[in-house]
């Protein structure tokens, strides 16, 4: 028995590293998917190797409230409600000193990562009561508890992030709405292969961000994606307004 049996999940950025792996790893737990994202081909590939019968999917800007709303209605069309999103996409901007960052490099990062999980869990939350409660997991970062330079825009929308956790926390609990953060040390996707390429245009095949790290590596999407499952599952049934680390030790040195 899966511990996903039953329930119906969404994944926004779902055709980026982590969101592939949680969509696989979720159908694997007994899900129905529907896969959001602005890249369809990826979202089809994707769908189309779980199996058309557990995934569909949406191309949505997460950004537009419309589309947002669209994406929820057609989820609930296919698969007759919304027990568990996750609400994973994200952006890193542009690498730059603050005074060097542009107004419309800071507007378009909030817009997707902060006001996308806001839509994301304005009009979600109401679908998962409707079905007698369940789970909304946030993708934050450990920029969500720290700052590095160069990365203004981003660091502001992670701390944002938790705490819209946190207000949908509060708000959710009476109607069993479960929201949590998942945070995320550097991850092997190509949000930070961008990133190294940025900070270390010279570094070869040096990972300078994985050096950082205690345990000195990159993390695997799929090491977060099991995290992912475990906030989305009844396994943490008493667990909301959470932030959960999976950071190979970044945040154990933080003062």
């Amino acid at each position: 028995m899966g511990k996903l049996d039953g329930k119906v999940a969404i994944i926004t950025g779902a055709g980026g590293g982590i969101g592939v792996a949680a969509a696989r790893l979720f159908a694997a737990e007994g899900a129905k998917l529907m896969l959001v994202d602005l890249d369809g081909d990826r979202l089809a590939a994707l769908a189309q190797s779980i199996g058309d019968d557990r995934a569909d999917w949406a191309v949505a800007d997460v950004t537009d409230a419309e589309q947002v709303k669209g994406y929820i209605a057609k989820t609930v069309d296919r698969f007759g409600g919304v027990d568990v999103t996750l609400l994973n996409a994200g952006i890193e901007g542009k690498v730059a000193r603050m005074q060097d960052q542009g107004d419309d490099d800071f507007d378009r990062v909030i817009a997707v990562n902060v006001r996308g999980v806001w839509l994301g869990l304005k009009y979600t939350m109401p679908e998962i009561a409707r079905r007698g409660g369940g789970s909304v997991v946030i993708t934050a970062s450990t920029a969500g508890i720290r700052a590095v330079p160069g990365i203004s825009p981003y660091i502001c929308s992670k701390h944002a992030v938790i705490g819209l956790m946190r207000s949908g926390a509060m708000e959710g609990a009476a109607s069993k709405v479960r929201v949590n953060t998942v945070n995320p040390s550097p991850i092997e996707t190509d949000m930070i292969h961008r990133l190294e390429d940025a900070y270390n245009p010279s570094r070869g095949n040096r990972q300078p961000m994985a050096e950082g790290t205690p345990l000195k590596r990159y993390g695997q999407p799929e090491e977060v994606a099991r995290l992912m499952l475990f906030l989305a599952s009844e396994d943490s049934s008493f667990c909301t307004g959470g932030v959960y680390m999976v950071d190979g030790g970044v945040s154990a040195g933080r003062a």
